[in-house]
């Protein structure tokens, strides 16, 4: 108990608040999760296509990836 009490403290202080001025920098394209969605999106396709499976929430397919 000695121990988790200062733990916690010290990875609580790892949490940042950013300054307006800084958003900027976290808004550019390379910061994104995808960076260019459209060949993100063909890259999930063609992958589910050839697992025979569906992405989350659709329908079931065969994997022919005529949907």
């Amino acid at each position: 108990m000695r121990i988790l009490i200062p733990l916690l403290v010290l990875l609580a202080t790892g949490c940042a608040q950013v300054q307006p001025w800084e958003r900027g920098y976290l808004s550019e394209d390379v910061m994104a999760w995808e960076v260019d969605p459209m060949k993100s999106s063909l890259d999930r396709h063609i992958y589910f296509s050839k697992e025979g499976s569906s992405g989350g929430g659709q329908a079931a397919g065969g994997g022919c990836g005529c949907n």
